[in-house]
């Protein structure tokens, strides 16, 4: 923790992931709380481990799929060196193998993107007090996967709609924009801002990432 000369104590946060708007969102997240200060912003794995090696944070925020240095891969070298600093994984992926790895490498929450203001907060402060949490959604695998209980799979990308979902699965399965518009029967303009809408709401930066979401997610097949 840091201390402010003759303020309170408060707790140093770092912040890593390859997207602007979600270091953004982090920064406004970390800045209604007012124990909390950001000391550092990283853009990829490497750039992780060099800014805790350099600001010594108290607890870092790190997604898992950042180019130079994955995120399990951070987080292990973050605490061979620094032990004591709690990490909260904040990422798209909410399968097993993710959540298994993550913890195996030392992380203290869990969270998947479009988690609230208030759950990002709550991680933030269970970590730095030395417990874990667990996104609801992954938390709800978890617990099926103890019990035996087989849980439904959720339907990819709720924040999208119907026809959202529509215009990315026929992305994911390789269609243009006039193609697509075609299909639809709407015209490419619309199709268009459809695709500007799903770029906003899965926070990715173009199309091939989009793309990529989505076939990873099941769709496209």
């Amino acid at each position: 923790m840091s201390e402010n000369s003759g303020g309170p104590r408060r707790f140093r946060v770092l912040v890593a992931d390859d997207h602007p708007i979600v270091r953004e969102g982090l920064r406004a997240v970390v800045g209604t709380m007012p124990d909390f200060e950001l000391v550092g912003a990283a853009e990829n794995g490497r750039q992780a481990v060099d800014a805790a090696r350099a600001t010594a944070p108290d607890v870092v925020v790190m997604d898992l799929d950042m180019p130079e240095l994955d995120g399990v891969s951070a987080i292990r070298e973050i605490l061979a060196e620094r032990p004591e600093v709690a990490v909260v994984v904040l990422t798209m992926y909410e399968n097993d193998e993710s959540l298994l790895a993550a913890m195996a490498a030392g992380a203290r929450g869990y969270l998947v993107k479009g988690a609230g203001h208030t759950d990002i907060s709550l991680a933030l402060r269970t970590a730095v007090a030395g417990g874990v949490v667990l996104g609801a959604a992954v938390a709800r695998q978890a617990v099926a996967r103890l019990t035996g209980e087989v849980e439904p799979p959720a339907a990819p990308f709720p924040e999208l709609t119907a026809r959202e979902l529509e215009v990315l699965d026929l992305l994911a399965r390789g269609g243009g924009t006039h193609e697509i518009a075609t299909r639809l029967y709407v015209s490419p303009k619309t199709v268009r801002n459809h695709v500007a809408n799903i770029l906003v709401k899965l926070q990715v930066p173009d199309r091939a990432q989009a793309i990529a979401r989505a076939r990873a997610a099941g769709l496209g097949g």
